[in-house]
């Protein structure tokens, strides 16, 4: 676009709204790559249901978590609050009153997830206990005037509409940040009218002077000198600003008396609350997510170890375990064409009989429908592998199998839970997720854990025994399948059956009260007589009592239910339209690698930018690629000192080969000069990164600091 002026100046020239480049739609990402079909779309929809499914749920859970948390938490506050409320000035003069309520909130050492708590909490205690509601962070408070300017500013902005935003700006750039400001700010504030518009009114807006709460996230990040003197100072105007304190703590309470002297703690009158621990939200998690057929969707066995090791070895974050989940959800949609069938059952019938050839061609491909294929009759395989009609009639029952089997395996699971986590030593694992793992990897019963666990069960009290076997009655009655009702009965018959002995027990007490009044009449031979034949029985055959024989039964009757129903999934036709069996490709997203991601980038750029001109011979150097690829892989040749001038000479060598320039446009001096500039950019670049440093050993040297290729 030319320009005609006298003078210089700047023009501007608007964009052209219809040559904006239009955004492609996501679901179109499911056609990039090798992975294309016809049921992109689908996919990508149904992705989204269920993700949208799965998000609500956790969110769900994650309120129930924090609700008694939470209700625990106000009911604290609002009693601590009560004494101002009644009388303020009261309050201030008493001795007891000068301590700042302080709830010392143990979170645990998930910070990822703190963020989160603390979003939800401060929505709570705005709408049920006070407007002025302050989080600071101590990133943000190097110094109490940085402190009490945080402090300042998030009032400001709890009580005042939009309206009044720039003005209240104005005004607190005028005042001096200081408890007796904000002091003075609470009182001019709390004595508005009603009425008025200024004040920002919730459910707790009922009361006269609702408290300043001061919510410090990360306790144990803040410096011990700011904290005491906040505390001290605050202490002293708690007649006229009613502050409460919330510690969020990640370590332990301790923490508080290790930053705060006795003389500065003793000022705190503190509660400790404590939130539900993570191990236990992990598990409810995965009861509500994956343990249920609720959602079609499932992890294979190698895919849960990697969420759960991530969880347990690296952060305890249920966040980052759900976002792992929802990655495995979308690379399932994404690499899978047959996960269009992933969705509830009638819908998955639905969308069976519109599948195209290529599709049934890809179930034809699934190795476990080829070892299903393979035992059926010859008459049957034929029809499979040549009808599509039969073989979507057959499809349809397949997933209505996967469906009953899903059913069955989880109410089996649980069931055998009740029995494992109640032994010694736990052989089988103490959570539900561990004896999960144990069934999706092979068949459990093949196991050394699970023949100790079977013993364990042999040795198991008649109360044991009982109380475990309501607790799996309750789980199998809620089934509505035949075989496992008819499984709910039998356990049902075996409670009959222990009760009925506690009768019997009662009877041989009788009988023998009874018999050992008469063996008191009888003279001291017959007594012996009866002893040693007594002894005598048992020393030849030992003969189980009828305890022992109905807790065989038991012992039997579960073995039989898990040797049916707890089957590896990869036993059952078409698991991977619903399992996620990608393990290799979610441990690259989740345990990234940079060493060696940066060492591939830098020694073969194809392997990322896909550029024809970058691909070259192993040991090669192509001439055409980035500049700061070719510094990498020169001083890759090196040794331990590097010679800038040998490096820029080899550098320029390798560029030139590449470049054919001009002579009349550039000149040799302009050429070397933009070589040059190039080189140092490249290596300051690769400072930057760590692979190099400079040194004093030798002049026009630099020291290579990494080895190995990474």
């Amino acid at each position: 676009m030319a320009t005609s002026s006298v003078s210089k100046g700047c023009f501007v020239f608007k964009p052209n709204l219809k040559k904006r480049k239009t955004s492609v739609p996501i679901e179109e990402y499911f056609n990039k790559g090798k992975n294309e079909s016809e049921d992109s779309k689908l996919r990508f929809e149904t992705y989204q249901l269920i993700w949208q499914q799965m998000k609500s749920e956790t969110e769900q859970l994650q309120e129930e978590f924090n609700k008694n948390l939470f209700d625990s938490l106000i009911r604290f506050l609002q009693k601590s609050h009560s004494g101002f409320q009644k009388n303020s000035r009261d309050w201030g003069c008493q001795i007891k009153h000068r301590e700042i309520p302080t709830a010392a909130l143990i979170l645990g050492v998930n910070v990822t997830d703190h963020d989160l708590t603390f979003r939800s909490l401060t929505e709570a205690l705005q709408n049920n206990v006070t407007p002025y509601v302050v989080s600071l962070q101590a990133r943000d408070c190097p110094d109490m005037k940085h402190f009490l300017q945080k402090v300042f500013s998030q009032l400001m902005d709890c009580h005042v509409d939009v309206e009044s935003k720039e003005q209240e700006k104005d005004i607190q750039k005028k005042i001096h940040c200081s408890m007796d400001s904000l002091s003075s700010w609470y009182m001019n504030v709390t004595q508005m009218d009603p009425g008025k518009p200024g004040k920002k009114r919730t459910s707790s807006s009922q009361w006269q002077s609702p408290p300043v709460v001061l919510i410090l996230k990360d306790m144990e990040s803040f410096t011990t000198k700011v904290l005491q003197d906040f505390i001290i100072i605050s202490s002293q105007h708690l007649h006229e600003f009613p502050l409460i304190l919330i510690f969020g703590i990640a370590t332990s309470p301790i923490i508080i008396h290790r930053l705060l002297p006795h003389a500065v703690s003793s000022l705190l009158c503190i509660e400790i609350f404590q939130s539900l621990s993570c191990k236990e939200h992990l598990t409810t998690v995965l009861d509500k997510l994956l343990l249920t057929t609720q959602f079609p969707f499932k992890l294979s066995e190698k895919v849960l170890q990697i969420l759960i090791s991530i969880f347990l070895y690296y952060d305890f974050s249920i966040q980052n375990f759900i976002k792992g989940l929802q990655l495995s959800l979308l690379e399932h949609f994404y690499s899978q064409p047959l996960s269009v069938l992933c969705c509830n059952l009638p819908e998955a019938k639905g969308r069976i009989n519109f599948l195209s050839d290529n599709q049934c061609e890809n179930i034809r491909r699934l190795p476990s429908f080829r070892r299903y294929v393979e035992k059926q009759a010859a008459e049957k395989q034929v029809a499979l592998l040549t009808s599509d009609r039969f073989l979507k009639e057959e499809t349809q029952s397949l997933l209505e199998n996967l469906q009953v089997y899903h059913t069955n395996y989880f109410l089996i699971l649980r069931c055998l839970h009740q029995f494992t986590s109640s032994l010694p030593k736990y052989p089988l694992g103490r959570q539900i997720r561990e004896l999960y793992c144990t069934c999706l990897e092979k068949n459990v019963w093949d196991s050394e854990e699970y023949a100790s666990a079977l013993q364990l069960l042999r040795m198991l009290a008649k109360d044991e025994l009982m109380t475990i076997l309501q607790k799996c009655f309750n789980i199998l009655k809620s089934s509505s399948e035949k075989q496992l009702g008819s499984s709910a009965k039998r356990i049902e018959e075996l409670l009959a059956q222990f009760q009925s002995l506690d009768a019997e027990a009662k009877e041989e007490e009788d009988t023998s009260e009874s018999q050992s009044k008469g063996l008191q009449k009888t003279d001291l031979y017959h007594l012996q007589k009866s002893l040693l034949e007594m002894k005598e029985l048992r020393r030849t055959g030992k003969k189980q009592t009828k305890f022992e024989l109905l807790r065989e039964k038991v012992a039997n009757f579960i073995d039989g239910l898990v040797r049916e129903h707890l089957l590896p999934p990869e036993t059952q036709p078409l698991h991977e339209v619903v399992y996620f069996t990608a393990a290799h490709t979610l441990h690259e997203h989740l345990n990234a690698a940079p060493r060696i991601a940066l060492h591939t980038a830098l020694n073969n750029p194809y392997y990322y930018l896909k550029n024809e001109a970058l691909k070259s011979e192993e040991g090669c150097i192509p001439s055409v690629a980035p500049d700061i690829c070719i510094a990498y892989k020169l001083h890759l040749e090196c040794s331990r000192l590097i010679n800038l001038v040998d490096w820029s000479e080899a550098f320029a060598t390798v560029v030139t080969a590449a470049e054919k320039m001009d002579a009349s446009s550039v000149t040799s001096e302009e050429r070397n000069e933009i070589i040059h500039a190039r080189f140092i950019r490249a290596v300051s670049e690769l400072e930057l990164l760590g692979f190099v440093k400079p040194t004093k050993r030798k002049a026009d040297h630099v020291a290579r600091l990494t080895w190995g290729g990474c």
